[in-house]
């Protein structure tokens, strides 16, 4: 796709539907040769969620193995093995997300992750200033704006429900990434203890992702439903005469 397009197509999501920054681009890198693309960082010492968080606010930033602090999703992208204290289920324990460890066993063992060593690196960057097709498309906002996100992508799917998947664990790098990549469909997140506690995620903001070839069929949905049903909707009219009822009532 032109990348001319890619930039105005984010715009028009951006912009119909108020979200407050920037749809973020995902592309997978699995051969040897660094990708280099004009002012992107190669970060060090940073979580993916802290990466997405840089990329939604503007920055074009790459992940590989050596830059990668998290290691839960270090692991989930191939980059390291999980690490004992996570695999045996004590490390959410210690967090105090989970009561047993066979519960942090389970919610790791049904990970999607990629196959270790496949993955070289990562590059985020936010899609209003892209210069090349992603895989994935992530959008972390609030949870109202995500809603026409999804309606436009099943609009696009004929109607199709959404069938999510998490483990409120990982809801960036699994639940937004991942399994968006190897399914080919959107999934849906609540967020998750890790990005929450990372990046500055507000308690009303949460994150999906989907492939990009979904991305013109979204952008063209949400005109449609910036025309009348987006519009309709916060205007609460239905409500507002609920409250006049109310108001006749007791007078």
């Amino acid at each position: 796709m032109d990348i001319a397009k890619i930039r105005e197509m984010s715009e028009i999501i951006r912009k119909n539907i108020g979200l407050t920054s920037y749809p973020v681009g995902v592309k997978f890198h699995f051969t040897d040769e660094e990708m280099v693309f004009d002012d992107s960082v190669r970060l060090k010492g940073h979580r993916y969620c802290q990466a997405l968080m840089r990329a939604r606010r503007g920055d074009h930033v790459v992940l590989d193995a050596e830059g990668i602090s998290c290691p839960a999703s270090a692991a989930a992208f191939g980059f390291k093995p999980l690490p004992e204290g996570l695999k045996n289920g004590k490390g959410l324990i210690g967090f105090g997300i989970t009561k047993e460890e066979q519960t942090g066993i389970e919610m790791f063992k049904g990970m999607t992750v990629l196959q270790q060593g496949e993955l070289k690196e990562l590059y985020l960057f936010p899609l209003d200033s892209a210069v090349i097709e992603p895989d994935i498309v992530i959008a972390e906002d609030r949870i109202e704006t995500l809603m026409w996100i999804a309606l436009a992508y099943i609009n696009a799917r004929g109607g199709k429900r959404i069938e999510s998947s998490t483990a409120i664990l990982q809801a960036t790098c699994v639940d937004a990434t991942i399994i968006p990549y190897k399914t080919q469909k959107m999934n849906l997140s609540y967020g998750c203890y890790g990005c929450r506690d990372a990046t500055d995620i507000s308690h009303d903001e949460s994150v999906l992702g989907f492939p990009f070839g979904d991305f013109e069929a979204i952008a063209d949905y949400i005109v449609y439903l910036a025309e009348k049903a987006i519009p309709g909707s916060r205007a609460k009219n239905a409500y507002a005469l609920l409250n006049k009822k109310k108001a006749e009532d007791m007078s």
